[in-house]
């Protein structure tokens, strides 16, 4: 017994899995549930079809609503894994308090299932994408963890038209990046390949340089342009997908950005890290024209049956309740887009999120999306007002290992600006 629950054996769980018996709960991280070796296990990933329920977020004000987004049978077969007893024991016993009664423990993950390379594991495609706190901050103080090739890297704190953002307290050695430094302030669409190319030299990044970007979840003065939202982690996945656009080969994201570093226990700093200018991006930008569309492109993807133009806006927006922004005066949709679902408001993200600002699940992305027909043997764009959002499930999509994805960089915004252009309201048929 573990903490007054039955253990189940590799064996065991092996048969269950084959006869599709039991929900199984990670209790780890969620970074050791994409594929983190956090313990230096010989396999990362997570024991397949798993469920994310980190132990961290047991007793927060959100786990019961999270048990129930995340649809947890508690009638059924319940097997709780983590690194030690301790981690699936807390989460185990909140399970039992929430319902579940047939709950067992697998206590041998490490030895007995990742050492092992027969029993199936899964991780995100691109975890080594998405890095966590402990990663970064082996990185910045001179090591080499795990996926690192050893190249020039630059931190980059992301934020819009806010340098005290910056300035209040930040990654030791990253650089500030003002979304203005990549898109233009009119339209907010990404600056032209001769501004971009420009700007990235300046900061002292190359084709070659792995960039990490991140922001604050909100500034704790609530001088962000968008105080409460989550401004500065979507400005991070904004930079991120330009980055990419213009032709930064390895461009990495922080897990959760600086509240996740916070909650390490990570210090930050007020000094300023000063980039030294490079003299040349190292090769012609766009070095990935593929990964931006605009407004031809956008209507020929609504036109082929091959393709999705994703929409990453609230309920609110898509059905022409708002326009979203107080600079779009035009409500409602693109007609022929498919609902992505970003959350409450133009400002949030929650549907693509942990309560702790996390990246999802990514299996549960998958199959909200697949619900509505996106899937990767498709062409994807995704689109929002300007390109924040719609960069962020664009991230979500290329760590899952899709391809054939694009932002549609002009958004409702582009869109509704051209008269000629089609526009529907209300609930779709």
């Amino acid at each position: 017994m573990a903490g007054g629950f039955a253990n189940i054996t590799t064996e065991d769980l092996l048969t269950l899995l084959d006869l599709n018996d039991p929900t199984v709960i990670d209790a780890r991280s969620v970074d050791a549930y994409n594929g983190w070796r956090l313990r230096d296990e010989p396999r990362g990933g997570h024991i397949k079809g798993a469920r994310s329920l980190w132990y961290r977020w047991v007793g927060k004000a959100y786990w019961d609503d999270l048990i129930r987004k995340k649809e947890i049978d508690t009638k059924g077969r319940v097997v709780v894994y983590g690194y030690d007893r301790e981690q699936s024991t807390r989460v185990a016993s909140a399970l039992h308090e929430a319902g579940c009664k047939d709950l067992q423990i697998y206590d041998d993950f490490v030895d007995g299932w990742s050492a092992n390379p027969e029993p199936p594991m899964e991780r995100l495609a691109r975890f080594d994408q998405l890095v966590h706190p402990g990663w970064l901050d082996r990185l910045i103080k001179g090591g080499k963890p795990e996926q690192y090739d050893g190249r020039p890297f630059a931190v980059c704190h992301a934020h819009y038209r806010n340098p005290r953002d910056y300035n209040i307290g930040h990654i030791p050695g990253a650089i500030p990046m003002d979304t203005l430094e990549l898109e233009e302030p009119r339209m907010w669409n990404r600056r032209s390949p001769e501004e971009l190319k420009s700007n990235l030299e300046r900061k002292g990044i190359t084709h070659d340089t792995m960039v990490i970007t991140y922001g604050r979840f909100s500034s704790p003065d609530n001088r962000d342009p968008f105080p409460g939202s989550n401004a500065g982690q979507i400005a991070a996945a904004r930079c991120a997908a330009i980055m990419m656009y213009a032709g930064v080969e390895d461009v990495r994201v922080l897990n959760g950005g600086l509240m996740s570093w916070e909650a390490a226990g990570l210090e930050t700093t007020d000094r300023p890290a000063i980039p030294s200018e490079v003299d040349d991006f190292g090769t012609d930008v766009p070095a990935r024209r593929d990964l931006m569309v605009d407004l031809t492109e956008a209507g020929e993807i609504l036109a082929s049956k091959e393709g999705e133009l994703v929409s990453i806006r609230s309920w609110q927006e898509f059905i022409g309740e708002v326009s979203g922004y107080n600079y779009i005066d035009i409500k409602g949709r693109i007609p022929g887009a498919v609902f992505g679902d970003c959350g409450s408001d133009a400002y949030h993200m929650e549907n693509f999120r942990n309560p702790d600002h996390t990246t999802r699940e990514y299996g549960e992305i998958a199959r909200n999306w697949e619900e509505s027909g996106i899937i990767p043997d498709k062409r994807i764009a995704f689109y929002c007002g300007t390109g924040w959002r719609a960069s962020e499930a664009f991230l979500n999509a290329y760590l899952m290992g899709w391809d054939n994805i694009s932002v549609f960089d002009g958004g409702w915004m582009a869109w509704s600006n051209d008269p000629a252009n089609p526009i529907q309201t209300g609930i779709p048929d």
